[in-house]
């Protein structure tokens, strides 16, 4: 499954960052595509949304479908789940199985499948106001994505924008709502409103440690520091995982300098890595999970990738399992490109510091 958060510094600057989970390493590309790129939505039977990107955008993206050996994979057919445009504005698709919004429910109209949310959202708005009067005209097909399953949008999107306004989008009543995200952080299910109905239960949370107590006669102190933690939950459940999020995006120390910023965001990230084997899930453990076509038996989670976007700097970091380092890509020097560049995630693997010459030049 997937977390992602928002950690603010001292000039109350959004830093979006997200870990990706899922039990095997899915195919998908690093993309940038340019401003005045061409894109059209067709959902069979009705009428298609043609738009030209008004903004570049730098994202990743996986097949919907499950790719055939040796087809390459056109790059209008990607799903993107993760990005940023040229405005600061971020997009976190997370899993969401019980999407609430059923296929076929956009209505008469020209109808966007909602696989290409991604695209649609980066390409045309700068802020999270500005889609979310959008999306109230637009009629949405929740796509079934043959990689995650053939399930009808299995998925639900933290989107957020440089000035820190955030919004959750998510499938409910059988169709797409929008909702907005005072805590700036989503993980899985349950819905979303669930989720802050929730933290109700979390209001003796604070970051003090409580050192020392008595206890009749006894005086008693911890032997170090972080008692404090001890009161979150521990699993890396959905819900554990949105309590915990929120805990570092209010407690963790707000610093004013934006490397410095990076840098407390990806400490803030590390909190939710997971290592394969750490949990895993036999067929009959009832556990809520993708159904990934080829993974049978027992499989285990884990975080196969992690991202951070430094929203007033435009800069989009990406670190895959197999890496040590983040390699950070930069939205102003990637704008001078003519057309769309596409590179294997997995290319990413060994790399760390400035990687935006690769993907210019891919």
């Amino acid at each position: 499954m997937c977390t992602a958060l928002t950690y603010f510094d001292a000039s109350s600057r959004p830093y979006v960052g997200r870990t990706l989970e899922f039990p095997v390493l899915l195919p998908s590309q690093l993309g940038f595509v340019p401003a005045g790129t061409n894109f059209t939505s067709q959902v069979p039977g009705k009428e298609p949304v043609a738009w030209t990107s008004k903004h570049g955008f730098i994202g990743v993206g996986t097949p919907g479908d499950v790719p055939q050996p040796g087809v390459p994979i056109p790059p209008p057919s990607l799903l993107l789940f993760d990005g940023m445009n040229d405005a600061g504005l971020v997009l976190n698709f997370n899993a969401y199985l019980d999407t609430g919004a059923t296929p076929d429910s956009g209505g008469p109209g020209a109808v966007l499948e909602a696989a290409h949310l991604g695209s649609w959202l980066l390409g045309n708005f700068a802020t999270a106001a500005e889609a979310r009067t959008a999306l109230a005209n637009q009629p949405l097909n929740a796509t079934r994505i043959g990689i995650l399953g053939n399930l009808p949008f299995p998925l639900h999107i933290l989107l957020t924008d440089a000035a820190g306004q955030a919004v959750t989008i998510e499938g409910k009543d059988g169709t797409f709502h929008v909702f907005d995200n005072p805590v700036h952080v989503i993980t899985n299910g349950p819905n979303f409103d669930w989720h802050l109905t929730n933290l109700g239960n979390w209001t003796h949370l604070d970051n003090t440690d409580r050192a020392s107590a008595t206890f009749g006669s006894l005086t008693v102190s911890q032997p170090d520091s972080g008692i404090a933690t001890a009161a979150l939950p521990g699993s890396n459940t959905s819900v554990g995982r949105f309590v915990r999020s929120v805990y570092y995006c209010n407690f963790v120390e707000k610093v004013p300098d934006p490397d410095a910023a990076v840098a407390t965001l990806s400490a803030i990230v590390n909190n939710f890595d997971r290592p394969r084997g750490a949990t895993v899930d036999p067929p009959a453990s009832g556990g809520e999970g993708v159904d990934i076509p080829g993974v049978t038996g027992t499989s285990t989670e884990y975080t196969t990738n992690s991202f951070l976007a430094d929203t007033a700097r435009t800069r989009y970091y990406v670190r895959n399992y197999a890496g040590l380092n983040w390699s950070v890509f930069d939205l102003t020097r990637l704008a001078g490109n003519t057309g769309p560049r596409l590179i294997p995630l997995a290319s990413l693997d060994n790399l760390g510091g400035d990687a935006t010459d690769l993907l210019a030049t891919a």
